[in-house]
Parts: structure tokens; C-alpha cells; sequence
């Protein structure tokens, strides 16, 4: 969940301008198919009518991405500024980057209850009176939490750097978290995340996460419990953001048109008398996971549900990997574009799904790999079972070259436009820093997918993707699927509306 202040209608046109500038949509982290329900009756017919996708020729060689140059500095009290112009628009985005999210929930859910309670008024300002500065500029304002991370930023046109970054620096500082303000927010946050159980998809990764993480930080959901969050009130908020909030780890990144000089003398004085203070135990996220003693089905029973969703996978590898990138490539070819092998098999060739992928969800210290889908009830198992076969046909048959220099196009030409934009490439920056990657990698993402061999290929399916003790998640009627269930590890059943995520 996003907490936001909306932007008007001058940030609006100037978007507009952006994107007619050239600038690339990236691609969504949700399949774009996902907007409709399958009619499962129709179904078989679907399958025979539509015609196997044939993959076009790609070219083997794709344009090199180069982070552009930025300035980079330490500020007293630990915080880390990135300073990168880029001119093309009289357009800034700034960000704040805070290692704290889900893995530090004291309550199942405050972390991300925290990041929306910023923007509800500070010291200077009430919630009103905030709203109506950035909006009175056509800038936006927005806070997030995740699982390891707090996230405030900014978009803004040139001329109110000053303003803007003071407000960021307020907002992040000295939020006030009024009392009836907070519980105005707390009780609307309860009611989406009952909202959110309504829809399958939505929720899945989370159950995932806490069957493969178990009682490991990574395992807290950043949604959070509804149960546990109805009891939060605004000295949680605060004794919250005390502890937590700090300098020290975070990163101010602000990108786009903008004079260095005048940007550090800002960053100086509204971010440079923030105190470092000491914080509780951090969580260790190094901590190892408890590997599987088997496979595991977790059934999350929707009795009103019509399709099953489901989640399968394990343990996957963390961001820092030296892996990762060749990870990519290989992932590609098995769920990661329209045209893999779950795609074609699931989608185009048995009808069964309007989407099916993979994914490798890394995180600073350990990460997952994961397939997912959805089908009408009825054809539960031919799923199920087809998207396992499908996998392995990564040890059974292997990758041949031409499906191998297919994705390595494929992925070269995809990098380069995720990060074209000031916004995106803040983002690039603040991630690495509080994932502790070199800035220096995204320059080598050409050169090492192009590295990738087959015998290389062998090895990282060898070695990352999990193929023993599998973890299956599968939210459905479980008056229709739990024989089915039962029939790939042993069988944990929850009911969805129960509170969190936690079994």
C-alpha cells in the first residue's frame, strides 16, 4: 500500500510530456492477463482455436545501458546523499530510502501503518495544510513500506527543489501522527486489507513467504495483521518511527534538473540536523532459513472461490548474488515473458490460464523462486501437474542455443528502458544502496548476460532452482481441491479470512 498526495494537473502534462519525449513504459510485475477470469467451459475451445505463438528472430546484440555520472557523499549523521542531474525536463525526483520495513514489525503491519501515518500532518504542518502545499505546486508525495524497506518520495518541477525537499524532510523528521487522524487511517487500512482477500492474487505471495521463510524476518508480511493493527494507536506510530527512523543506512537520492550546488546546500540544511540515534536490535536477515523437510501444501480455503490460485517454489538466491543476472536469463525461457515455456504450455497450448510465470524474488540476505497461475476449479490438477512437468524441462530436456540467445536478447533489450527516466534511475540508486550493491553492476548487465553459456546454464539450474521438497500454496474452494492438494506434501489447511498470514 501507497500513501499519497496526489499530484495536480501541471505535474500531470508535464508527465505526459515525458513520456511523448520517448521515454519507455516498463513492464509490469503483474501479468497484464490477470484483469479477466477465465470462463473455464470455454476453455477446450480456446485451446484449439488459438495457433502455437512462433518466436520471431532477435537480434543478438541490444543497446548497453550506462548509469549516468552522479555525485555521491556522506553527511554527518550518516545519511548518504546520491546527486544525479539529468536535464531533459525541468522535472526532480527525490527519494528517501530507510532500512526499516516488515522484518522490523514489532506489530504484524506497523511498519507499513508507520509509512502511511507520515503524510497525516508534522510539527509545522496539519494534514490539510501539507496536502495543499504540494498539491497548490502539481507535485507528488508519497510514503511506502515493504518488506525491508521505507520508501518517501517526490516528484516536482524544478523551480520548488526548495520547497519540496523541505517538505520531504518534515514529513520523514517530525510527523505527528494526530491522534484521529491516525485512526482515521488505521481503520481504512484495516478495511483494505479485508478487501484485499477478495482477491487471490493479491494475497498469495504472502502466504508463500511465510511458508518458505517460516518464523524468519523475511516471513512477516508487509500488509501485516488486521487483527494486531486494530490495537495500534499513535504512541505505536511514534515509539515506531523513534526507534527506527534514522539516518544512519538511508539514502537521499534525488535525480533530474537541478543545479548540485544549490541541491547540497538544501540537503544540508533541512536534512543535516537530523540526530542518529541509537536503535533496538536490528533483525538478522542472515539468520539461515530452515530448509524444508519436505513437500509442504499450504490450503487456503475460499469457499466462494471459482478458480485456484497457486503458488510453487522454494528457497531462491539473494540480490547480491553473482548468479543473479544469468538467473534472469534462464528464468525468461521458463516464465518470464509472454512467449516461455509456462506461457505457451498453460496459456496458448491447454487453454487452462489466461497467465502463468516464474520469478526469482531476491532480497538483500536470502530470496525465493517461485511459478504461479490460475485456473477454473475443475482443472486444478491438469494445472498443477502441467506446470511441473513444464518445469522440469529445464533437468529433463535442457535449454538449446537458440532458445538461450532468444532470451539473452530479450533481456539485454528489456534492461535498458527500465532505467531511462529521473524516477526510475532514483529508484536504481536507492535500492543498491540499501541492498549493499555496487552502482558499477547495471554497467556490466550487458556484458555478463552475454557471457552466459550453456554449460553455465547447466549449472545454475543445478544449483538455484529448487526441484526437491517442493512448497506448493493453493487458494481455492477446499471443498473441491483438498483430495487434489494432498496429493503433492503434506496438507496445512488456513481459512482466508482469518486475520494476517500466519499459520
Amino acid at each position: 500500500m501507497t500513501a499519497v498526495i496526489n499530484r495536480t494537473k501541471t505535474l500531470l502534462a508535464l508527465t505526459v510530456s515525458v513520456a511523448l519525449s520517448g521515454c519507455a513504459i516498463t513492464e509490469s510485475g503483474s501479468e497484464s492477463a490477470a484483469k479477466s477470469t477465465q470462463n473455464a467451459g470455454n476453455a477446450g475451445n480456446a485451446a484449439q482455436s488459438v495457433k502455437p505463438f512462433v518466436m520471431p528472430k532477435m537480434a543478438t546484440s541490444g543497446a548497453k545501458f550506462q548509469l549516468p555520472s552522479y555525485q555521491q557523499y556522506q553527511l554527518a549523521n550518516g545519511l548518504t546523499v546520491y546527486l544525479l542531474q539529468r536535464d531533459k525536463v525541468p522535472l526532480v525526483t527525490a527519494e528517501l530510502w530507510m532500512p526499516v520495513g516488515a522484518v522490523n514489525d514489532s506489530d504484524a503491519g506497523i511498519a507499513m501503518l508507520t509509512s502511511q501515518g507520515l503524510l497525516l500532518g508534522t510539527d509545522k504542518l496539519s494534514k490539510a495544510q501539507l496536502e495543499q502545499q504540494v498539491e497548490q505546486l502539481g507535485a507528488s508525495l508519497t510514503a511506502r513500506a515493504d518488506k525491508e524497506a521505507t520508501v518517501i518520495a517526490s516528484q516536482f518541477q524544478s523551480k520548488d527543489i526548495t520547497t519540496m525537499l523541505a517538505l520531504l524532510a518534515d514529513v520523514a523528521i517530525n510527523p505527528s501522527f494526530p491522534a484521529a487522524e491516525v485512526v482515521k487511517a488505521r481503520d481504512r487500512y484495516v478495511a483494505q486489507l479485508a478487501q484485499q482477500k477478495e482477491s487471490p492474487r493479491a494475497v498469495i505471495g504472502n502466504y508463500f513467504d511465510r511458508l518458505v521463510y517460516g518464523n524468519h524476518p523475511y516471513g512477516n508480511a508487509a500488509a501485516g495483521n488486521a487483527d494486531e493493527l486494530s490495537q495500534l494507536d499513535e504512541f505505536d506510530l511514534k515509539l515506531f518511527h523513534g526507534s527506527w527512523y534514522q539516518p544512519r543506512g538511508s539514502a537521499l537520492v534525488i535525480s533530474g534538473d537541478f543545479a548540485n550546488e544549490k541541491a547540497s546546500q538544501l540537503v544540508q540544511g533541512y536534512f543535516g540536523g537530523w540526530d542518529d540515534r541509537a536503535t533496538p536490535q536490528a533483525p538478522d536477515l542472515a539468520a539461515a532459513i530452515a530448509p524444508a523437510n519436505g513437500a509442504k501444501v499450504l490450503l487456503v480455503d475460499k469457499p466462494d472461490a471459482r478458480e485456484t490460485t497457486f503458488m510453487i517454489g522454494g528457497i531462491g538466491v539473494a540480490r547480491d548474488n553473482p548468479d543473479y543476472v544469468g538467473l534472469m536469463v534462464v528464468n525468461t525461457i521458463l516464465g518470464g515473458r509472454f512467449t516461455s515455456w509456462l506461457n505457451d504450455e498453460l496459456r496458448v497450448k491447454a487453454g487452462l490460464t489466461y497467465g502463468a510465470r516464474s520469478r526469482f524474488a531476491a532480497l538483500s540476505e536470502h530470496g525465493s523462486f517461485y511459478l504461479s497461475s490460475f485456473t477454473a476449479s475443475k482443472n486444478t490438477k491438469a494445472a498443477v501437474d502441467l506446470a511441473l512437468s513444464t518445469y522440469q524441462r529445464l533437468w529433463q530436456q535442457g535449454i538449446d542455443q537458440a532458445t538461450l540467445d532468444s532470451a539473452k536478447a530479450y533481456v539485454k533489450g528489456q534492461f535498458p528502458p527500465k532505467y531511462e527516466t529521473a524516477e526510475q534511475l532514483a529508484g536504481l540508486l536507492g535500492q543498491s544502496h540499501l541492498m549493499g550493491l555496487s552502482t558499477k553492476q547495471p554497467n556490466r548487465f550487458s556484458e555478463q548476460v552475454d557471457s552466459l553459456t550453456l554449460t553455465e546454464v547447466q549449472r545454475l539450474v543445478a544449483e538455484h532452482f529448487p526441484q526437491q521438497n517442493l512448497q506448493f500454496v493453493l487458494v481455492g474452494n477446499a471443498a473441491e481441491i483438498a483430495a487434489i492438494a494432498g496429493e503433492y506434501g503434506e496438507v496445512t489447511q488456513v481459512e482466508i479470512n482469518q486475520s494476517g498470514f500466519r499459520f
